[in-house]
C-alpha cells in the first residue's frame, strides 16, 4: 500500500528508549545478552522500576517543542518486558514491577492530546521467553563474554517446532494488542536479524496488522512488508531508496545511562535534522528517560533548542521534499511541495555571497527564513541552454542564524536544474 503522507511530511520524531534497563542504567537488553552483566542482575532491576514521576503530557509537551510530529516508545525490548498490561505470558510492568500499570495507554493519549502521531516499538526477539531461546550458541563469540544468555539465528527447522509456534503465537497476540488497543499510526518493529522472513511468519503478521490498522505504517525491521527505511546514527553518503528515516541518539546511548556526557550539541542536531531532510529522510531523535519516567535536563535543552532553531524555519522544514542534489549548493537544501521555493541552508556565516550552480529558474525573490529580510542576488556567466552562477548576497550580521541561516529562493516555476557538463 502507498506511504501515508503524513510519514514524509513530519520531517522530526523522538524515539524513547524507556524500561527496566535504566534502574541500573546499563544498555537495553544488550547488558545481560553479551554477558556485561548476569541475567539474575538484569532482571533484577524489574524491583527497581517505579515510574513514580512518569508524565506522559509533559513528554508529549516537550515533544511538541521540540519540533516533531510523532514519537516511537519501546514498547517491548528485546529483554520481554512488555510497558503495558499484556494478557500473554512474559515479563509486564504492569504485574512484576512497582510501576504496576500500562504505561503505553497515557503516551498514546498525551501524544494525540497534543496532535503528534503515536508510534510503539516491539521487537520480534524476545530473550527472556520460555520458548524462544530454543537454539544456543556452542561457544560465545570472541570477547563477548558469558555465554549463558546468548542466542543464534537457526537455520528453518533446527529448532523445536512446537515450542517456536508457541512463541509466534505469543508474538502475534502481542502485536495484537497493541493494535487493536492503542491504533498506533507506526509499527516500529526491531531483533528481526536473529531469523528469516519465513521463520517470523512476516506476511501473516502484517496481514493482521493491516486488517487492524489499514493506514499504520510499518518500518523496515517487517523485511520485505516494510514501507520505509531505517539507518541508525549517521546520515547516509547515499539516500536509500524511497522513504527513510534515520534513527540518532542525543547523547550515544538508547537508553537511559548516567555516565554518558556525550550529548551532541543544538548545533550538531541541527546540522543532523537539514542534512537528513536534505536528502528527503526523517530524523527519530531519542531520548533515555531515568527509571523514574523524567528526562534529564541535558536531554531536555538539546530538544528544546531544536525546537527554537525548527519554528523559525518551519517552512524549511515540514512538508518539504529532498532539495538539490550534491554540487549545486555547498550545504543541504529542501524544496517546497509545489516545488517553486527553494531553501538553501548554511551552517557558516556567509561570505561575500551564497552560489547555486546550474539553476535554470529565476529567482522572484531571496529572502532570509525567520527574519524575512530581502537579499540581493544576480546571475553572471552561462551560455545557450548553459546556466549561469546564481550569486545571492550575504545576509548582515542581525540575520545570521546562530545554528543555520535558511535563505529562501522563490522561483519563476517549478525547479529546473541543468544537470551535464558543460559546452566544449
Amino acid at each position: 500500500m502507498p506511504m501515508q503522507p503524513w510519514f514524509p511530511d513530519a520531517k522530526l520524531g523522538i524515539f524513547v528508549h524507556y524500561g527496566i534497563y535504566a534502574v541500573d542504567g546499563v544498555p537495553e537488553s544488550w547488558a545481560f545478552y553479551d554477558g556485561r552483566v548476569s541475567r539474575e542482575q538484569y532482571f533484577g532491576q524489574l524491583a527497581g522500576f517505579t515510574a513514580s514521576r512518569y508524565e506522559p503530557d509533559a513528554w508529549a509537551r516537550l515533544f511538541a517543542r521540540a519540533g516533531a510530529r510523532y514519537a516511537v516508545l519501546t514498547a517491548r525490548h528485546h529483554d520481554g518486558v512488555a510497558l503495558w498490561d499484556t494478557a500473554q505470558q512474559g515479563l509486564s510492568v504492569a504485574r512484576d514491577t512497582p510501576a504496576g500499570r500500562d504505561l503505553v495507554g497515557g503516551y498514546a493519549d498525551a501524544l494525540r492530546a497534543h496532535g503528534l502521531r503515536v508510534g510503539l516499538y516491539y521487537s520480534h526477539s524476545d530473550w527472556s521467553h520460555p520458548d524462544y531461546p530454543t537454539v544456543r550458541h556452542p561457544s560465545p563469540p570472541a570477547g563477548m563474554g558469558v555465554d549463558e544468555n546468548r542466542f543464534s539465528s537457526p537455520e528453518p527447522g533446527a529448532e523445536d517446532p512446537a515450542a517456536w509456534n508457541r512463541f509466534l503465537a505469543y508474538r502475534n497476540a502481542q502485536v495484537g494488542e497493541l493494535a487493536t488497543r492503542y491504533r498506533p499510526d507506526l509499527l516500529w518493529f526491531d531483533g528481526e536479524w536473529e531469523r528469516t522472513a519465513e521463520q517470523w511468519g512476516i506476511d501473516a503478521l502484517a496481514d493482521e496488522i493491516l486488517s487492524v490498522s489499514p493506514q499504520v505504517v510499518l518500518n523496515s525491521r517487517m523485511l520485505h512488508r516494510g514501507d520505509y527505511a531505517t539507518p541508525e546514527q549517521g546520515v547516509p553518503l547515499r539516500a536509500p531508496d524511497g522513504p527513510w528515516e534515520l534513527c540518532l541518539t542525543v547523547n550515544d546511548s538508547w537508553g537511559f545511562q548516567p555516565q554518558d556526557h556525550r550529548h551532541k550539541s543544538v548545533g550538531q542536531l541541527v546540522r543532523y535534522l537539514t542534512e537528513t531532510i536534505g536528502a528527503g529522510g526523517n530524523l527519530l531523535l531519542d531520548v533515555g528517560p531515568r527509571e523514574d519516567g523524567t528526562i534529564a535536563p541535558e536531554q531536555i535543552a538539546r530538544l528544546e533548542g531544536l525546537g527554537e532553531w525548527t519554528e523559525r524555519h518551519a517552512d524549511a522544514v515540514y512538508g518539504t521534499v529532498a532539495g538539490l542534489p550534491p554540487g549545486h549548493h555547498y550545504g543541504p537544501s529542501t524544496l517546497s511541495a509545489d516545488r517553486r521555493t527553494l531553501y538553501l541552508t548554511c551552517f557558516d556565516p556567509p561570505r561575500e555571497t551564497v552560489s547555486v550552480r546550474g539553476l535554470r529558474n529565476t529567482v522572484r525573490r531571496a529572502t532570509v527564513l525567520g527574519t524575512g529580510t530581502e537579499v540581493g542576488h544576480q546571475v553572471t556567466g552561462g551560455l545557450h541552454d548553459v546556466p549561469g552562477v546564481l550569486w545571492i548576497d550575504a545576509p548582515a550580521a542581525a540575520d545570521v542564524d546562530p545554528y543555520a541561516t535558511v535563505l529562501a529562493l522563490e522561483l519563476d516555476g517549478e525547479l529546473d536544474l541543468y544537470r551535464g557538463a558543460g559546452r566544449d
